[in-house]
């Protein structure tokens, strides 16, 4: 993806990537869209663009689901650098959460490093409440970083304006 490899450099230092000595996932887009299309078929993952008058900006997901008892998922974005700092995150995260907990899903959390400030503001407007730090939790830009945890239930209240189906 064009918008992929132009952001690259902005988006390097938040997004996973395999430690050293771990097989490498398949990086062509086809076989990106074959996962994608397999973890939404198995209901582990739904993944969806994110789309700006008429173009593509973005991605958000909530992956990681687990059904059963505990019944919930993380929920992952990334924007591209041009589009950052607009609205459009916040209200795409506060949209597939919608969806998710429609899907049935009871339990969404966010985890972010802690001096991503721009993540802290989009778990901040949608109301995430904080729940702890995970140390050394993912393999980001060539080292084990700690995360901070936010999460949300289905029956917590989601108000503002990004939780308006009308905005």
């Amino acid at each position: 993806m064009a918008v992929r490899s132009k952001n690259y450099a902005w988006l390097r230092p938040w997004e996973a990537n395999m430690p050293p000595g771990r097989p490498q996932v398949s990086a062509s887009f086809p076989a990106y869209v074959r996962r994608e299309r397999g973890r939404w078929k198995a209901r582990t993952a739904f993944s969806m663009v994110i789309e700006w008058e008429g173009a593509l900006v973005g991605r958000v997901s909530v992956h990681a689901i687990e059904w059963g008892a505990q019944c919930g998922g993380s929920i992952g974005y990334w924007i591209a650098e041009d589009h950052a700092g607009r609205g459009i995150v916040p209200r795409s995260v506060a949209m597939m959460s919608e969806y998710a907990f429609g899907e049935g899903l009871h339990r969404l959390e966010i985890a972010l490093r802690p001096d991503n400030s721009a993540s802290h503001r989009v778990v901040q407007k949608l109301g995430f409440r904080a729940e702890g730090l995970r140390a050394k939790y993912l393999y980001i830009d060539g080292a084990w970083r700690d995360h901070a945890v936010f999460a949300l239930t289905a029956e917590e209240p989601r108000e503002g304006p990004f939780w308006d189906p009308s905005f």
